[in-house]
């Protein structure tokens, strides 16, 4: 039988992460959660409890990924902790749900900037440049990654780079933006709503989990790579937020619709625009590699021990990648593009059902050191067990903000979820 081969070094294990991380969230919400606090002081500390918090959901999958250092992440620590109905139904949601709709949000982040580059279709009346680009990154980014784990990561580390490097420029050229412009005051929005914008884009610590077989050095790399990624992050954003008010100043930031791209028009009036276009794209792209490359770790794990989903769970013997799970979750997501049609229909899709699963993994390190003490743990939760029970508190107001805010979308996704119930016990049937 083809199993995973520990091919990722610290670096990539690092750039895995902080390259799915480092999506779009910090140019597209940046305003509107400086509109959630009332100056530069408390916007630079609502950025930095957020990296904290992340930190602390970070220091729990750092304790179970040590453990149980096995291809599927979430789904391996759910069935340990709560039976093999839990894990099946994350790894139903992952499929079906969540990691399509997340690779769906950033490829329609990509595609929005794209377009003002170069639109094939401008003037001809047909609205769809921005599905067409969507559905190219989807098809060109699970191709690279069906075609082997090298060429994966060797694009991860690449844009992941490039990526931090735009991060550091515009902190750069915010140093010589001179004095910032005043503005008029815009309005403001509940702290509670700038928390959530903040705490999504740090979305993606979680990542390294799904690949934990796959990385070298597993006991030490995987800890170093959660805490470093999620640290350098937490700086780039704070740097970022820094540039942003050095350009703009606050009332600046808050009133902004292009937050980078009027930073560096502060500097360069003709170029700034193209140039941050560019700079998004790359940094979409960035995420949408990583997500593509780890979420097909997460249905090759179901596969691989599901009966009826054999087919999932192959490894490619010439390859050496999940070559179907990749292929099955490239369509799903092209077919969701087509479905959801717009950026934030694509958040609203994801957001109930992944805080739903943060919550149950983080109790999960508390379930399992009572339920399997004698399990190898190569590293402890730092704070064990206050961090998790923060942590899970924390993802239960945001589950309670989204359903609250969109009743009918959470209501969807949580009825596609329950359908995996039956096919939990159709496979279970099936094994019998």
């Amino acid at each position: 039988m083809n199993l995973p081969r520990q091919s990722l070094t610290l670096f990539d294990s690092t750039c895995l992460i902080v390259g799915i991380i480092i999506g779009v969230g910090v140019y597209q919400m940046a305003p509107d959660i400086a509109r959630g606090v009332g100056g530069p002081a408390g916007l630079f500390a609502l950025w930095l409890a957020g990296g904290l918090l992340s930190l602390c959901g970070a220091l729990c999958y750092a304790e179970l990924a040590t453990a149980y250092p096995q291809e599927g992440g979430d789904y391996v620590y759910l069935s340990r902790a709560y039976g093999s109905w839990a894990g099946f139904l994350f790894g139903w949601a992952q499929l079906a749900i969540v990691r399509p709709g997340d690779i769906v949000v950033l490829a329609f982040a990509f595609a929005t900037y794209a377009r003002t580059l170069w639109d094939p279709l401008a003037g001809s009346g047909i609205p769809w440049t921005q599905h067409i680009y969507a559905i190219a990154a989807v098809v060109v980014l699970t191709t690279i990654n069906v075609l082997g784990v090298r060429e994966g990561k060797w694009t991860q580390n690449l844009l992941t780079v490039i990526k931090g490097l735009g991060l550091l420029f515009i902190v750069a050229v915010a140093a010589f933006a001179g004095s910032a412009t005043p503005v008029a005051t815009v309005g403001e929005i509940p702290l509670s709503l700038a928390f959530i914008f903040v705490l999504f884009t740090y979305g993606g610590w979680n990542e390294m989990a799904y690949v934990a077989a796959e990385v070298k050095n597993p006991g030490r790399n995987i800890v170093r790579a959660l805490v470093l990624g999620t640290l350098a992050v937490t700086l780039l954003y704070l740097l970022v937020n820094g540039a942003f008010l050095a350009a703009l100043g606050f009332d600046g930031l808050r009133a902004s619709e292009a937050v980078a791209a009027d930073t560096i028009n502060r500097v360069w009036p003709d170029a700034g625009g193209r140039l941050i276009a560019l700079l998004v794209c790359l940094s979409a792209l960035g995420a949408v590699n990583g997500l593509i490359f780890t979420g097909a770790r997460i249905s090759y794990a179901v596969g691989a021990e599901r009966h009826g989903f054999g087919w999932l769970g192959k490894w490619h013997p010439r390859l050496g990648t999940p070559a179907n799970a990749l292929i099955l979750q490239g369509v799903i997501a092209c077919v969701l593009v087509v479905a959801l049609g717009t950026f934030i229909h694509a958040v609203l899709y994801t957001a109930a059902v992944v805080y739903s699963f943060y919550l149950a993994t983080s109790l999960a390190v508390i379930v399992l050191r009572r339920r399997e003490p004698q399990a190898a743990r190569p590293f402890r939760t730092i704070g064990y067990p206050l961090t998790p029970i923060v942590f899970a508190a924390v993802c239960a107001f945001l589950i309670y903000s989204a359903v609250t805010y969109k009743p009918w979308v959470a209501g969807g996704a949580v009825v596609l979820l329950l359908l995996g119930l039956p096919l939990h016990y159709w496979s279970a049937k099936r094994k019998q």
